[in-house]
């Protein structure tokens, strides 16, 4: 049972009018809005009380600060009581992507508070303008109507208390929101976006959905059954296709790919919620089948990772039937090792060993590293590769500071210096290990200066007898 949250409910007609009306004029022509209802996804209806709380304190750890001759809204210095974090992804998942929506949208967001006379007219503590903001976007985002709850979930003060404000402004509001895309002429709030950030967005709503199958679980063959069982038809291709179809990678024998709408319905199903189908940016996928084709059945392999533990255990699975051992650089904390054995023994991996030390401080000579041939580096990088930031932070433990940098359609230089310089370290150093064969070198940056600049400049550091190996399908697919 449902049960509306709100307990300032319009009764005047004249009024309920004027809002739909208002709400009608601000989303016309949204685009977005018409795309995720023509998928026949249901309409929003809010979410629950903690999703609003992580949401908000991932907003005040990442929103764009101002000079203090412009500062209009003030932000308190302390993150929002919370309950314990949620292990849910989907929890996650919503709470990121809303943190997401409003920093893209936080200029207009502030400027339609300001308009409205919620700031400065009322006495609004400094901590709470983080959940405002949040909870502003979601509330244009449903047309400004009411939020439903389930009956089992606990209320918290915080956000009853800013419901009950926006609502008691939700005229006003719609109003301000509606002048504010008049005044840019634009025909809705989505197009007010920087143009480099709206075709981000567009290319990422192109692109397919990537997900590996945990072969020590489950075989391909299994997999296809099960799919077709809920409806899914295995075709050649997936591009422009609508229904619910999937394809099997050309590059990568182990990957599906799935049109981008679909995403919600798989995550609901047994095969991704079991580990049986994993979820993951296809460079990843690309980058251990790479590792994969260079190895001999007891060759050891090097992993410095940041945080990438689903390529951790695809590479541990893609070696199942090898002795081949797995060491794993960048755990930084020995508190988290219970987690992610955890993680790898519900994956079905038993060939990893973590070493917690930084990889610059490991040494070429290391005895526990003497059979290593082949070194995987994913290194930190600028992430803008990547066609969802959300699922990347979630899947890779990234820094939700990517989510900035993807809500203004780039990196800082200095930022980007900061980067090149790490992976120029590390990669020199891997380049140090002379019993390695190959270093296998992996970002998901689409700048230059990440890639190609940083590999030819460890190559110029390094011995003539030296050479890189560009990607190559047709090579991977022959060592295969």
């Amino acid at each position: 049972m449902l049960r509306a949250t709100s307990e300032l409910e319009f009764s005047n007609e004249k009024n309920t009018e004027e809002i739909s009306q208002l709400a009608s004029l601000v989303l016309s022509g949204d685009t977005s809005t018409g795309e995720k209802n023509s998928t026949g996804l249901p309409e929003k209806t809010g979410y629950p009380d903690s999703v609003y709380i992580m949401a908000a304190n991932i907003f005040q750890g990442i929103r764009f600060e101002k000079s203090p001759e412009k500062v209009l809204i003030k932000y308190g210095n302390e993150p929002l009581r919370s309950l314990p974090e949620s292990e849910d992804e989907s929890f996650q998942r919503s709470s990121y992507e809303l943190a997401f929506s409003a920093l893209k949208f936080q200029d207009i967001l502030e400027a339609i508070l300001i308009d409205s006379c919620i700031f400065p007219s009322t006495t609004i503590p400094d901590h709470l303008s983080s959940l405002i903001i949040v909870m502003l976007y979601d509330f244009q985002d449903r047309k400004f109507q009411a939020r439903f709850l389930s009956d089992n979930e606990e209320p918290i003060a915080e956000v009853q208390e800013v419901e009950n404000l926006l609502n008691s402004f939700k005229i006003k509001l719609a109003a301000a929101l509606a002048r504010c895309r008049i005044k840019h002429d634009a025909l809705s709030i989505y197009h007010i976006l920087p143009e480099t950030v709206r075709n981000q967005e567009l290319r990422a709503s192109t692109l397919p959905l990537y997900a590996w199958i945990n072969t020590c679980k489950i075989s391909p063959e299994e997999v296809y059954y099960s799919l077709k069982k809920r409806g899914y038809n295995k075709v050649k291709s997936v591009l422009h296709i609508d229904d619910k179809v999937f394809a099997v990678d050309q590059h990568c024998y182990d990957v599906l790919i799935f049109p981008s709408h679909l995403k919600n319905n798989l995550l609901n199903i047994d095969l991704f919620k079991d580990y049986k189908l994993i979820f993951q940016d296809k460079s990843r996928s690309l980058a251990v089948h790479s590792v994969k084709a260079l190895l001999n059945m007891d060759d050891d392999i090097l992993m410095v990772s940041t945080g990438s533990w689903y390529t951790v255990a695809h590479m541990s699975i893609l070696t199942n039937n090898n002795t081949s051992k797995i060491f794993v650089c960048g755990v930084k904390s020995q508190a988290k090792d219970p987690d992610l054995k955890n993680l790898f023994t519900k994956m079905g991996c038993k060939n990893i060993e973590i070493l917690h030390e930084a990889f610059l401080n490991i040494e070429s000579k290391d005895h526990r590293l003497q059979k290593v041939k082949v070194i995987l580096l994913l290194p930190r990088c600028s992430g803008l590769g990547v066609s969802n930031p959300v699922e990347f932070i979630l899947n890779e433990h990234e820094d939700t500071g990517l989510l900035k940098d993807f809500s203004q359609g780039g990196t800082s230089e200095d930022k980007l210096h900061i980067l090149v310089q790490q992976q120029y370290e590390q990669l020199t150093h891997a380049m140090k290990f002379t019993k390695a064969q190959a270093v296998v070198y992996c970002t998901c940056s689409v700048y230059p200066e990440e890639n190609e600049g940083v590999v030819k400049k460890a190559l110029e550091f390094q011995d003539h007898g030296i050479k890189v190996q560009p990607y190559s399908g047709t090579h991977l697919r022959q060592c295969l």
